[in-house]
């Protein structure tokens, strides 16, 4: 079975590197929709490995934004990742900053979920309750179409993510969602923990 570096090293490594609030937030949350999505598809038995490659998946951002997933392995080294574990964290930078193709369909899901998690969060901020609880798919298809709303988050990326996974565009959008219906309060939780 896949050895994963320990979340408390983890957590300690992600605050060093990154400070930014909305940095650690979009970690935890990626950690808990890959936690998600592992135990919903198949693969139970590696779902702390899923939620620390989600966690660590930004490390080198909040320091090297310019130069991101080409310092991951070495920061990553600091709480002793193997070389399959940073594989997987630098995978989702695919086509963008590396030539890491993601193969393994906890690589592919951590592609197209990332950017994802980002737009369903700002489109949470937009609803009174701040909450994805009671956010519509049919009112995420709406922001998602609207390429002003969360510009940072790349459609494309989004696509190609679902392409790869051999899902539809809808489907992505669904479970991905659904993941962060599932684990908004865990997040909550994990931030309060900080």
């Amino acid at each position: 079975m896949k050895q994963a570096p320990d979340r408390d090293a983890g957590i300690a490594l992600l605050k060093k590197y990154n400070e930014e609030a909305f940095l650690l937030r979009h970690a935890l949350t990626v950690e808990a929709v890959m936690r998600h999505f592992a135990q919903t598809r198949g693969y139970e038995d590696e779902a702390d490995y899923w939620a620390m490659v989600g966690l660590l998946h930004d490390i080198d951002y909040g320091s090297y934004p310019e130069e991101h997933c080409a310092h991951s392995a070495r920061l990553l080294a600091e709480i002793g990742a193997d070389e399959d574990f940073i594989r997987s964290v630098v995978s989702h930078g695919y086509g963008l900053v590396c030539d890491v193709e993601p193969v393994h369909e906890m690589e592919r899901v951590l592609f197209a979920s990332d950017e994802l998690t980002g737009l369903i969060y700002a489109a949470a901020l937009m609803r009174p309750s701040k909450s994805t609880q009671d956010m519509e798919l049919s009112s995420l298809r709406k922001k998602y179409k609207d390429k002003k709303f969360a510009a940072g988050c790349s459609r494309e990326v989004i696509a190609q993510g679902a392409e790869m996974l051999g899902w539809t565009l809808e489907e992505l959008l669904e479970r991905t969602l659904e993941a962060m219906r599932a684990t908004e309060q865990a997040v909550e939780e994990a931030i309060a923990a900080l």
